[in-house]
Formats: C-alpha cells, structure tokens, sequence
C-alpha cells in the first residue's frame, strides 16, 4: 500500500473529500489505512501522557508535591510501591478449601463453570462474525443492506461494559490493596485494543474456523520467541504437540480453495492480521503476567486495563469522527444495536467466569473447558454460516484439537508429579 495517499489523506482530508470523495472513501475501506488513523488517535493521547509522567517523576513529585490533585497523581504516576502480603492469597486459598464441600457440590459448580463459559463465549463468537461478515437493514433477499465497518467501536462497547462490571464487582466485594502504578495497565491496555480490533477486522478477509485454528496454534510463536528471547528450554511433548498444531493448521488452510464457500477463501491481508493479533495477545499476556507482582486481583486487573482502554478507544473514535457515525449506524438498526450490547455482556460475563473457574478449579481444568469451547465454535459456525470444511480440513481440525488435549494431559502430570516429589524431599 503507497504511503503518500495515507499522508495527504492525513494532512488535507477535507480537500480531498471535497474533489475526489470516492478516493476518500476507498482508502477509508483499506484496513492498514485505519489501523494508522487508529494509532495517531491513540498517540495524541499516549504523548502528553508520557510527557506529563516524565516531567512527574523528573521533579520527584511524590516527595515534593501536595495540593488538590497530589493524591491522584501519586496514584496514577507513583503508585504504592510496597508490596502488598501474601494474607489475601492465603485466606483466599482457605476460603476454597473451606467451600470445596461435597463431591455432588463440586461436580455441580464445574457444570455451572463449563455452562457459564460455553454460552458467554459461543455466543460471543457467533455474534461476532454476523456483525462482521453480514448487513443489517436488507428487507428482502435482493437488498444489499448496510455493513457496520468500524471494529473499533465494537471494542469499545466491549471494554465500556467490561469496565462497568469490574468497577462494580471491585465495589461490592473485598479487593487486595492496589499498589500498581495505574499508567502501567496502558501498556497492557493498548496492546489489548489492537489484538481485539485484529480479531475483529480479520473476519473481514478470513472465516472464523480459520481464526479459531489461528488462535489454538498461538503457542507455537509463544515457544519460538521464548527460545530466541529468552533461551527457555522446552519438553519433548511441547515440541511434539507443537508440529501436531502446525500440520492440522496446515491440512485446514490448505483444503479451503476458492471453488468451495467464498467465505473460506483466506487472503493475504486475513493472515497479516491475524499475526499482528497474536503479537499483540501475547505481548498483553506477558505484560499482566509482570503487573501480577504487584498481588493484585484479576477483578483488579481487568479494571485497570478496561480503563484505559476506554480512555484510548472513546478519544480515537471522536477525533476521526466515527463515534456518532457509529451511534447513527445503531438508531438506524435496533438488530446490530441489540447485537452490539450483547456481545459486550457475553465478553464481561465470559471474562469473570474465566476468573471464578480459575480460582475454583485451576488452569488445567478451565484450559480444557475452553480448548471445546473452540471445536464447538468452529462446528457452530459451519452450521450457522455456511462454512464448508473438507474431509482433510476436518481432519486437521481434528488434530489441532488432539494435540491441544495432549498438551493439557502432559502439563497436569507433570505438575502432578512436582507435586508427589515434594513431600519426600521434605523428609530427608
């Protein structure tokens, strides 16, 4: 894509608008434009914020400061930096000892876990691809209808309510005492935008089978930069489990041509997306995984990151204009308006059931829950869409599939085995 167009577009939009408004409007339609346009929104918010952080902790503000606005500013540059205790891990870990009851009383709270994620994220996903991929406002079959275009409006109805729901659960249940820096969630939350906005956009140029698979094979860049990074050394089955994802991804793509459903046809553009959604993912994870020193709650951290996120998101969407161009676009079609603000509770809904099922049952568990949320989302969304899968495309799926329960497997026993070792290593 030629450079030149995007910066005069940049500089001169209204001249341009006014003699050649189909120029306008078709590198309005080319994503690497908007992604661009995105970032100078979020830049013009990111700069003086930098600025200003500098400039508080150049002056040493925390030790110097006072009036009105002091205790905010500490919060928000300083943070407090002692360490909270491990109290609050400790009586949380008693609290589910203590309510791990009966058997039948287990079973029925993993029932509600699996349920409660199953539906909040299956219908996320079947949402998300029909605000996506299909128009609202077509009377009949013969009418074109209206697409909704602007991904970045869906994250922040997302982040909006995710927010509105963290916020309250902060509120109404007793929470660690916060000591992160508040502009370190930025980093996670800017990162977080841009691989939701990639989800989104990427269902533009590729099916959502083909987005699930991408996803279920992200542990492969995972592993590959932790070994160019950081020299991690990794088990046999990890490298084994990781060629079986490989060659399902591969027999899946491969089989989708272009004679089949004209939804299955993967692009360039699709692919380039969805890499940048898996950098920015992992990246987001990672950063998290850092801020989680400070023994915040996940609650906490979903708060803090929604924050920001909201912040970024609502600032670009009115500079360029697209936020009551969205709100417009929603009075017109009460179904996407009700398909938006669905989605969002389905993504609040689905994030604290991530939580709940993590501290009741731990990772493994929820890994597994989540890993058949992903086959029933792709067998969901051939139903419902029209998405053909070939006999080998199935197949592949199918070893995606085994090869993420052969990891889950492998990863319980050997910390299953750590944790038999133990007690003999404390007896000697």
């Amino acid at each position: 894509v030629p450079i030149w167009p995007a910066l005069v577009l940049l500089l001169f939009p209204s001249a341009v608008a006014a003699e050649e408004p189909s120029l306008l409007d078709g590198w309005h339609d080319v994503w690497l434009f908007r992604f661009l346009v995105n970032m100078l929104g979020y830049s013009t918010i990111i700069i003086p914020g930098y600025l200003l952080i500098s400039y508080f902790k150049r002056t040493n503000y925390a030790e110097t400061g006072s009036g009105f606005c002091f205790p905010l500013i500490k919060t928000c540059v300083f943070g407090n930096e002692a360490k909270t205790s491990l109290f609050d891990d400790t009586s949380a870990a008693s609290r589910n000892e203590a309510d791990s009851g009966s058997t039948l009383k287990q079973a029925l709270k993993l029932i509600f876990c699996a349920a409660g994620l199953q539906v909040s994220y299956l219908t996320w996903g079947v949402l998300q691809e029909r605000v996506m991929t299909r128009s609202y406002g077509a009377a009949t079959t013969d009418q074109e209808g209206e697409k909704f275009k602007d991904s970045q409006f869906l994250v922040f109805m997302n982040r909006i309510l995710a927010l509105t729901v963290s916020g309250l659960w902060c509120v109404m249940f007793k929470q660690p005492r916060h000591g992160a820096p508040m502009y370190k969630y930025s980093f996670a939350s800017l990162s977080n935008i841009l691989s939701s906005w990639c989800q989104y956009e990427a269902l533009k140029f590729i099916s959502f089978p083909t987005q699930v698979l991408a996803k279920a094979s992200k542990v492969i860049p995972v592993m590959l930069m932790g070994k160019i990074i950081s020299h991690k050394s990794y088990e046999y089955w990890e490298y084994f489990t990781a060629v079986l994802i490989s060659v399902g991804v591969s027999m899946f793509l491969l089989s989708s041509t272009t004679d089949k459903h004209p939804s299955t046809v993967t692009t360039f553009s699709g692919v380039i997306i969805l890499i940048g959604y898996i950098a920015f993912d992992s990246f987001t994870s990672n950063w998290q995984d850092n801020l989680f020193k400070y023994k915040m709650s996940s609650v906490q951290m979903m708060f803090g990151v929604n924050l920001f996120s909201c912040l970024f998101t609502v600032g670009s969407l009115l500079e360029q204009g697209a936020f009551f161009e969205s709100l417009g676009f929603m009075t017109r079609h009460s179904e996407f308006a009700f398909h938006a603000v669905l989605l969002s509770v389905c993504s609040a809904c689905g994030q604290l059931f991530i939580f709940y099922t993590i501290n009741q049952f731990g990772a493994a568990v929820f890994t597994i829950i989540m890993t058949l949320r992903q086959a029933f989302a792709i067998l969901l969304s051939c139903f419902l869409y029209g998405h053909t899968v070939t006999l080998v495309g199935g197949f592949g799926v199918a070893v995606v599939f085994l090869a993420l329960f052969l990891r889950v497997y492998a990863r319980s026993r050997m910390k299953s085995g750590r944790r038999g070792a133990q007690p003999l290593a404390q007896k000697v």
